[in-house]
């Protein structure tokens, strides 16, 4: 049985690499029924890639995550990320050509399901050509339609399905709209924090331990870093040498784009989000994901961003929020500094930093609202005592729609009335 999935950017490809350990993972229990669980070492645990005895095949969209857990993709995520109306207008070309390319694997291996990850721009556009094809879709981290664009929700009653929605919020907007959505939880709501300890973290990437670390975050995506690295870079240099300052590298982003941007200023790059926020006193961050993960990490943080001046005149007036940051949003309040276009200096980011460093009733007041965000997060089993982690009930959800049937009889079965028809 085959899956096309469709991840555009650095946060949808970890969710979608999140997901398709969990459907593993259901094979391989419904492989072993009856007998004892399959183990680490049996190549069909969570997080170990499909083999040839898999009955679920991936391909699609995607990065290096991923492919590490048996997806083929036939698209790399780092082609598709840009931001910006202008900026995917310059990009549309190579976008047209990778979505065509797509499309025509699609057509060659002919999958049972499609699942498309957020990236809307891009991704209701292959649950159209799906849908035309007689292919179920499912969204998994549906669109921002809430934020704007709203009359865009035609296209998910149209093409989809069924939504899995990661904000508590969205399950409502989106039934009251016609959609068949659910809420599932957020995937970086129940992570566990690194288990790394600060000083082994400290020597591995040779950080100071006595010192305070900021966590650099500008953005996903190249356009967007571009925007928004120079400004926090110029707020690193005038906060100076008493911090040491990390940058995590996205996948979707390249080493030595990053290193060309920086020079020669002392900035250290580190390869995951997570544990540099988890070990940093706080962070300067992009909205997007980045903001929810330095939530998840109980990191403080200072939410930066800017887009070309024309990309902003243009989607201003269609905003329909009345704030950017994610995790303001679910609060339904200011829990952290919001610095957007021209309010993004150097200055207002070292003013608004120097708040929340210092232990004080600024900083407690941020830890008791990441807080509180991570518990809206939550999906409402975790809330009612199960563990059962977002990507776990999203892919319960998914095989409960009858589309992906994992026992080999019934699957057998189930080709020969599609061959009859």
């Amino acid at each position: 049985m085959r899956v096309l999935i469709s991840a555009g950017e650095a946060s949808g490809e970890m969710y979608g690499a999140q997901l398709i350990e969990a459907l593993l993972s259901r094979e391989a229990t419904s492989a072993h029924v009856g007998t004892a669980a399959p183990s680490a070492s049996s190549g069909q645990a969570l997080g170990c890639p499909a083999d040839s005895k898999s009955r679920l095949a991936f391909f699609g969209v995607g990065g290096e995550r991923m492919r590490a857990v048996g997806c083929d993709t036939v698209v790399d995520a780092k082609d598709l990320s840009v931001v910006g109306i202008t900026e995917i207008l310059s990009h549309l070309p190579k976008i047209y050509s990778l979505f065509h390319h797509l499309i025509a694997e699609s057509d060659i291996r002919k999958p049972d399901l499609a699942i498309v990850i957020d990236s809307p721009a891009f991704n209701w556009r292959v649950a159209r050509q799906m849908k035309k094809r007689g292919i179920p879709v499912v969204y998994y981290v549906a669109p921002q339609f809430w934020a704007w664009r709203q009359g865009r929700v035609r296209l998910l009653r149209k093409y989809i399905d069924k939504a899995l929605v990661i904000f508590p919020f969205e399950e409502q907007f989106y039934r009251e709209r016609g959609v068949d959505a659910t809420f599932v939880g957020h995937p970086l709501a129940d992570l566990p924090y690194p288990a790394i300890e600060r000083g082994d973290y400290a020597a591995q990437f040779h950080l100071d331990p006595e010192k305070q670390w900021i966590t650099l975050m500008p953005g996903s995506r190249v356009k967007e870093v571009r925007m928004n690295l120079p400004t926090i870079l110029e707020a690193a240099a005038q906060l100076g040498d008493a911090y040491e300052f990390l940058l995590p590298v996205a996948p979707t982003l390249d080493r030595s784009f990053l290193l060309n941007l920086i020079g020669q200023q002392k900035i250290t790059l580190v390869p995951e989000s997570l544990p540099a926020l988890r070990h940093s006193r706080a962070g300067i961050v992009a909205s997007g994901t980045a903001t929810v993960e330095a939530a998840m990490m109980s990191t403080p943080f200072v939410m930066v961003y800017r887009v070309t001046p024309l990309t902003y005149l243009l989607g201003k007036p269609r905003v329909k929020v009345p704030r950017f940051a994610m995790v303001n949003l679910i609060a339904g309040e200011e829990v952290v500094p919001e610095l957007v276009q021209q309010n993004f200096t150097a200055q207002n980011v070292v003013a608004r930093l120097r708040e929340i460093l210092p232990d004080g009733p600024a900083r407690n007041r941020m830890l008791a609202g990441l807080a509180q965000v991570k518990g809206k997060l939550r999906a409402p089993q975790a809330r009612s005592g199960s563990q059962q982690p977002p990507a776990d009930r999203a892919a319960e959800i998914i095989l409960n729609l009858g589309t992906l049937n994992l026992n080999p009889v019934f699957a057998g079965s189930r080709k020969q009335e599609a061959g009859s028809r």
